[in-house]
C-alpha cells in the first residue's frame, strides 16, 4: 500500500515539474537589453551600427526579388550619402556644385550603370546618419571619407574597394612648440563624436597614459571652430581630413599637422547588405578606375578600335569580355566611364593633389609592379584583375 501510494506521488511530482516545464516555456523572452548588466554602455560605433536595423530589415524584405541595379536603372538617378564640407573629398565648389574625390566615386557608378556621370543625387550625411542610411536601404551607395571597420562591415553595408589609405594624426597651434603626439600628455583634444577618431583617441590615451582631456562635437564643423576658438589644445581626425581642414584656414601656417599615424583608415565607398550583384558592380567600377590608370588610359585617349594590347582591348569591350554582360553592363562601360570621370590618377590629382597630399611613396600609389611608365608605383591601391 505504502508503495503504491509512493508510486502514485511520484508520478504527480514529474506531471506537476512537466507542467512548469510547459508554463515556463510560454513566458515573453527577455530581449538583450532586459538581459544585459546595467554598467554595460554600447560604444559611440555600436550605437551607429544598429540604430536601423529594424528600418534596413523592412527595407530590404520589401525590396526582395527586385535588384539594386534594376532600381537604379527605373528611378534614372544614382542616390549617393555625401559630404560637402571636406575639401578635396567633398565639397560645394564657388558654382555651389558637389565635388570632389568620393563625388567622383558616385559619378564613376552613375556613368557605368546609367551611361551618365551627372545622374546623381547627392545626399549630404552626417557621420552619426551614415549608419541608419546604408542599413535602411534609402540610398544606393556612401562615399564620404568612411573608414572600413568589422563591425561596420557587418552591420552597415559592404565596403568596396579601399580607396584611400589614411591614418589618425594631430594637429596643434605652431605656437606650442609640440613636434611629436607624445608632447601632448595632459592636452585636451578637440575630436567629433560618434567615429572612429573618437574610439581611437581613447585606446591612444589608455596605452600611453597621456591623461587627455577629450572634447567631443556632434560634427567636423563644430570640432574644427572649437579648435581654432582655443577651446583645445589640439585637433585629431584621419591626417587627409586635417589637411582639408587646415587648408581652409584664414593662416594655415600656424597649425602643424604632427608626424605619424595612431590608426589604420582604409577610406572607400559601401552599399547595402543584401544585393551581390550591386556589389560586384560597384567594385568592378573601382577596379575599371584602377585599372585605366595602369593601363595608361585617361579621359582623353580612351580607344574606340583595337590597340593590339590584349588587356586594353578587353577592358574597353574592343576583344574579348571581362564579364560585363553577366554584371549588367555593356562591352563599352570602362569607355563610359573613363570618359566621364577620368582614370583614378585624373580623379586623385584633379582633387587631392591640390591640398598636398602627393601620392608618390605613400599608400596610395598604384602596386609595384603596375604596367604604366609614369604612374606613381609601390603602394595599396590595386584591385582584382578585369578578366
Amino acid at each position: 500500500m505504502v508503495a503504491r501510494y509512493l508510486k502514485y506521488l511520484g508520478c504527480g511530482a514529474i506531471l506537476l515539474a512537466l507542467l512548469a516545464s510547459f508554463a515556463c516555456g510560454q513566458e515573453e523572452p527577455t530581449t538583450p537589453a532586459q538581459s544585459a548588466p546595467a554598467a554595460v554602455q554600447p560604444s559611440p560605433d555600436a550605437l551607429e551600427a544598429t540604430a536601423a536595423l529594424t528600418a534596413g530589415e523592412a527595407t530590404a524584405m520589401e525590396n526582395q526579388g527586385v535588384s539594386r541595379l534594376q532600381i537604379v536603372r527605373d528611378r534614372g538617378t544614382l542616390v549617393c550619402a555625401s559630404i560637402n564640407t571636406v575639401a578635396g573629398f567633398g565639397f560645394l565648389d564657388s558654382g555651389g556644385n558637389t565635388v570632389g574625390f568620393d563625388i567622383d566615386l558616385c559619378r564613376a557608378v552613375a556613368a557605368a550603370v546609367l551611361g551618365n556621370p551627372d545622374a546623381v543625387e547627392f545626399r549630404t550625411t552626417t557621420a552619426a546618419e551614415r549608419g541608419p542610411a546604408i542599413q535602411s536601404g534609402e540610398i544606393d551607395i556612401m562615399s564620404r571619407n568612411t573608414t572600413w571597420t568589422s563591425t561596420r562591415d557587418a552591420a552597415w553595408g559592404n565596403f568596396a574597394q579601399t580607396m584611400f589609405y589614411d591614418g589618425q594624426g594631430f594637429m596643434v597651434p605652431r605656437s606650442l612648440g609640440i613636434t611629436g603626439m607624445l608632447e601632448l600628455r595632459d592636452a585636451s583634444i578637440c575630436v567629433q563624436q560618434g567615429t572612429t577618431t573618437e574610439l581611437n583617441i581613447q585606446d591612444f590615451d589608455n596605452q600611453n597614459s597621456m591623461n587627455f582631456d577629450i572634447l567631443t562635437f556632434p560634427d567636423g564643423v563644430s570640432s574644427n571652430d572649437a579648435y581654432l576658438s582655443g577651446q583645445c589644445d589640439s585637433l585629431t581626425t584621419d591626417r587627409s581630413g586635417l589637411v582639408s581642414t587646415r587648408s581652409g584656414f584664414d593662416s594655415p601656417d600656424d597649425h602643424i599637422i604632427l608626424p605619424g599615424t595612431i590608426s589604420e583608415e582604409p577610406l572607400g565607398p559601401l552599399v547595402p547588405h543584401g544585393d551581390d550583384q550591386w556589389f560586384d558592380v560597384v567594385k568592378t567600377v573601382m577596379a575599371i578606375l584602377i585599372y585605366a590608370e595602369a593601363y595608361g588610359v585617361t579621359s582623353d585617349n580612351v580607344p574606340s578600335i583595337a590597340t593590339g594590347d590584349t588587356k586594353v582591348d578587353r577592358l574597353f569591350g574592343l576583344e574579348g569580355s571581362f564579364g560585363q554582360e553577366a554584371l549588367g553592363f555593356p562591352d563599352t562601360v570602362a569607355r563610359d566611364v573613363i570618359r566621364g570621370v577620368g582614370n583614378y590618377g585624373e580623379i586623385y590629382e584633379r582633387h587631392l593633389t591640390p591640398l598636398g597630399l602627393q601620392r608618390d611613396g605613400s599608400r596610395n600609389a598604384l602596386w609595384s609592379n603596375a604596367p604604366c611608365r609614369d604612374c606613381p608605383r609601390g603602394g595599396q591601391i590595386y584591385a582584382a584583375p578585369l578578366r
